[in-house]
Order: C-alpha cells, then sequence, then structure tokens
C-alpha cells in the first residue's frame, strides 16, 4: 500500500503535494483544520484512483493530534509516507512576541511534528518509510520580526538531524526541504 500522510495539506505547499501524490497513484491521508477545504481537495482529485482520507484537526491542540492520528492509523493505517507541512508564522520581535503567540508556533511548527511522529514513527517501522519535514531558509538566517518563526524551524532543522540519525537502523529516512 503506497499512502502518504501530509499535514497542511489545504493550501500552497501542502496542496500541491497533495494533488501531485494522488495523481501519482498514492493513497493519502490529509490532515488540516478546515474540512471544508479537504472536502474540495478531495472533490478535485475524484478523478484519480487514490483513496483520499480526510482528518480534521487543529495542530495547536495537542490532545486533537494525539486523538486524530492514532484514529488515522486505526482506520487507514500507516503511512510510508509521512510529510509535516503545516506550519504557522508570527511578526514581531522576539521579545515583543506574545507568550500565547510564541506557544502556538512552538506547538504548530515542531511540538506537533514530535506529536505526530511519535504516533507515526513506531508503527513506520516495520516496513521503514520516509519523513518529510517542510521548512524554510529561516532555519538557518536570521530576520528582524520574524524570530519566533526563524526558532521553530531551526529547531525543526535539528529533529530531523536527529531523527533521521536514529531511525536509519529501521529503514526510516526522513530529511527537511
Amino acid at each position: 500500500m503506497k499512502l502518504a500522510f501530509i499535514t497542511g495539506a489545504t493550501k500552497g505547499i501542502g496542496r500541491s503535494t497533495a494533488i501531485t501524490f494522488a495523481k501519482a497513484g498514492w493513497d493519502l491521508t490529509l490532515l488540516s483544520r478546515d474540512l471544508e477545504m479537504m472536502e474540495t481537495l478531495r472533490d478535485e482529485l475524484s478523478n484519480t484512483k487514490s483513496v483520499i482520507n480526510l482528518v480534521k484537526c487543529d495542530l495547536s491542540d495537542s490532545n486533537q493530534i494525539e486523538n486524530s492520528v492514532k484514529e488515522s492509523i486505526t482506520k487507514y493505517g500507516c503511512p510510508s509516507v509521512l510529510i509535516n507541512n503545516a506550519g504557522s508564522a508570527f511578526n514581531k520581535n522576539l521579545v515583543d512576541t506574545p507568550l500565547k503567540k510564541w506557544e502556538e508556533i512552538i506547538q504548530i511548527n515542531i511540538t506537533s511534528i514530535f506529536q505526530i511522529c511519535s504516533l507515526i514513527v513506531p508503527k513506520m517501522r516495520k516496513n521503514g518509510g520516509l519523513i518529510i519535514n517542510v521548512s524554510s531558509h529561516a532555519a538557518y538566517n536570521a530576520f528582524p520580526q520574524w524570530g519566533a518563526y526563524c526558532v521553530s524551524k531551526s529547531a525543526l532543522s535539528m529533529f530531523t538531524k536527529c531523527l533521521r540519525e536514529e531511525e536509519r537502523p529501521n529503514s526510516i529516512r526522513a530529511c527537511t526541504i
């Protein structure tokens, strides 16, 4: 079974990735907080032979992540490709960023990925797989008023490197793009 799990699948890179995978014959589990947009995308992909599974989940809510990802694995199976694409940004000087906004960005851009990987990777070890974490040049470059975003993407880069080294013996590859 060729199954790809894609977060942030309704817009931009996530949407384009879903379309590309569906056209290549992959089954998809799409995760987004916007069910209506996922349904629209599924309708657009109805001319492919792909099975499109929809999972509504707000990645700022760790309880939703745990419940949604566990349920999707039970219902649809473990993906062989995991694409963590969802992200959040905020525009303000680092020390002027409200704590609540800081926590939200860190939750969505790194902690949710840790949670998703913690739930999927143990199942993925059976057959191996690929994890693609969508990052940004902000992981390596400091941009004024984008501090929280830069910090979160830099953390994602190191998370991915560590995950790659730890899971290499299990035939799981991990990279950031």
